[in-house]
């Protein structure tokens, strides 16, 4: 505890105040478009993507960051679930588009799959370990990885992982093409054709080759993810300069979007962002983004 408490201390709440700017009054961070090897955004000096959120001492540090004046508030617009609808997109596998079409919880709807449940009998420590199958095979989750994140034996996780793709065969095909496809060509590419070059997907070292493999079978993915909210951030900054709004970009954390937004504009400006981020490319599942407003980034409400 005491470690969690000086961690925050030194890296929040010591660091940002030193680090404003004394002609503006604000924080600026710096955005890096080639940070990452997926090709998501990253943020620097300071870095405002990691602002904690899993703890509720942490999570107040997000009180501090707050709109501009009293005329102004924040909007926020996260994607829901955006990697697991490109992972429904890419692999095609009919399970998981009409989840995503039939706007059903994902994450029950593969725990009903993998025990043989009716969705309504699904208990929330059932449907905790499906979300963290669901997203873990993204990032090409191994056995040893669930059962070590579960607290249960080796081959239990076995069964789990087995029976998802025996419910998702699709994702299974498409995980396989994508190692293969790297192993020939050498680099795996996003929906949009960006490339991510993997030479070590034929090393002689194992360790290193099923590295490179869960490379193949993120990238894509993640990738296509991060293509999707820089286009929506482009399209939502040329809306802004059309329209000649005052809503100003502030902060992109991975699959959310923070503005600053006059009280004046805010209906219609999350109205905008929204359509936006949600019909920024077509996909076979329906995109969403949730909207939340507030005069800090801690205490927001959704915006139905």
């Amino acid at each position: 505890e005491y470690r969690q408490l000086t961690k925050l201390k030194s890296t929040y709440i010591d660091a940002l105040p030193s680090l404003v700017n004394p002609d503006t009054d604000r924080v600026h961070s710096s955005f890096n478009q080639t940070g990452t090897e997926t090709g998501r955004l990253s943020s620097s000096n300071p870095n405002l993507q990691n602002i904690p959120i899993k703890t509720d001492i942490g999570r107040q540090i997000r009180r501090a960051i707050i709109a501009y004046d009293q005329e102004s508030t924040l909007v926020s617009s996260d994607y829901s679930q955006i990697e697991l609808r490109v992972l429904a997109h890419l692999s095609k596998d009919e399970n998981l588009i009409m989840a995503f079409r039939n706007n059903k919880d994902i994450h029950k709807t593969t725990a009903s799959l993998i025990h043989g449940l009716d969705e309504k009998d699904v208990t929330d420590s059932i449907r905790e370990t499906a979300k963290r199958v669901n997203f873990g095979i993204i990032y090409g989750l191994t056995s040893y990885g669930l059962s070590r994140d579960l607290g249960i034996p080796v081959e239990d996780a076995q069964v789990f992982i087995d029976a998802y793709f025996l419910r998702y065969p699709k994702v299974k095909e498409y995980i396989q093409e994508q190692i293969l496809r790297a192993q020939k060509d050498g680099f795996v590419t996003t929906l949009l054709g960006r490339r991510r070059y993997i030479p070590e997907i034929n090393n002689k070292n194992q360790a290193i080759r099923q590295f490179a493999q869960r490379k193949a079978m993120n990238m894509p993915v993640q990738g296509t993810a991060s293509d999707l909210i820089k286009l929506a951030m482009i399209q939502i900054y040329n809306e802004i300069n059309t329209k000649n709004l005052k809503a100003k970009m502030i902060l992109q954390i991975h699959d959310e979007l923070v503005f600053n937004v006059p009280n004046n504009e805010a209906d219609e400006f999350s109205k905008l962002v929204k359509d936006r981020m949600e019909n920024v490319l077509k996909l076979d599942v329906p995109i969403r983004a949730d909207i939340k407003t507030g005069k800090n980034w801690l205490e927001m409400e959704e915006v139905k």
